[in-house]
């Protein structure tokens, strides 16, 4: 009656060229589920795919190693996993977690009213695509793998001790809109984004504009077309960055507006320094977004 839990998986290719830090971001992003669903994790198996032909046993090792130095500092507890063959690599976790049955956070059930809080900057698939073509500088790759390094847990804890949520989800590869547009879908609610609020990286600008984005982008724009509206406040390079696909990305939370002032003075004290409230849900135009 009183015990639940969250079970998850996800794992990926590499999207940096330190295979310690691949590791680090792999076990954050695959983490990231059990805190967006306001839980707690637990366990976790590794899930490793290594060309054993054609890489260094060492490389291997590294991205064990960022992975399980993630994992220790999650409080999670690493026992076992499960590797094969393969010509291209990949690395995440299966994640156990636990929940309080009448706890659990879905992304779904956003109210007319509540405010949206994202808790990361975005922006990380623009800097991977940058950085595959030798475009993005060393601070921004900097900036970039903090973001995604940096665990959900502080954040995911300052939710659990907070009233009035209704909805949360991790930003992830639908980026920001993608995901918000399912908080909304087949309900009677809609939203509005205030897009010069919501907190990016801002070097990722000229990147956007020049059309150096990752293909992801453009997919997860074009299959949403229908439901967004672009004010004439919000230009089309803002756009594009509200569509990129992030690895790792902060948590979107949909709660009722007396409390989301709170939370966000508390995230920010915690540390959260670029959490922001970002929109709001409305009960105009059912499952659709107005970027003002």
């Amino acid at each position: 009656d009183d015990l639940a839990i969250i079970q998850t998986v996800d794992f990926f290719t590499p999207i940096v060229d330190d295979p310690y830090i691949f590791g680090q971001i792999a076990v954050t992003n695959a983490l990231g589920d059990v805190y967006a669903m306001g839980g707690k994790p637990l366990t976790a198996m590794n899930i490793v795919c290594f060309p054993i032909r054609k890489m260094a046993t060492g490389i291997l090792r590294e991205i064990l190693k960022g992975g399980l130095d993630k994992m220790r500092e999650a409080g999670v507890l690493l026992i076992g996993g499960h590797s094969v063959e393969d010509d291209e690599l990949k690395y995440g976790l299966s994640v156990t977690g636990t929940i309080h049955p009448e706890k659990v956070l879905f992304n779904r059930g956003a109210q007319p009213g509540d405010r949206l809080i994202l808790t990361k900057e975005l922006g990380t698939g623009i800097v991977s695509t940058a950085l595959k073509a030798g475009l993005a500088g060393a601070a921004l790759v900097a900036r970039s793998v903090a973001s995604m390094t940096t665990l959900n847990k502080r954040a995911a804890e300052l939710l659990a001790e907070t009233e009035g949520v209704h909805a949360c989800t991790d930003v992830t590869g639908f980026g920001l809109l993608g995901h918000a547009l399912e908080m909304i879908e087949g309900s009677a609610t809609g939203m509005r984004i205030f897009a010069s609020a919501v907190p990016f990286f801002p070097e990722v600008r000229p990147f956007a504009e020049e059309g150096i984005v990752p293909g992801g982008l453009i997919r997860n724009r074009k299959f949403r077309e229908s439901q967004f509206e672009v004010g004439p406040n919000c230009p089309n390079w803002l756009v594009d960055i509200l569509f990129d696909p992030q690895t790792a990305g902060g948590l979107l939370i949909a709660l009722s507006p007396g409390e989301a002032e709170k939370l966000l003075a508390r995230m920010r004290g915690a540390g959260i320094a670029e959490a922001a409230i970002v929109g709001e849900v409305t009960a105009d135009a059912p499952g659709k977004i107005l970027l003002v």
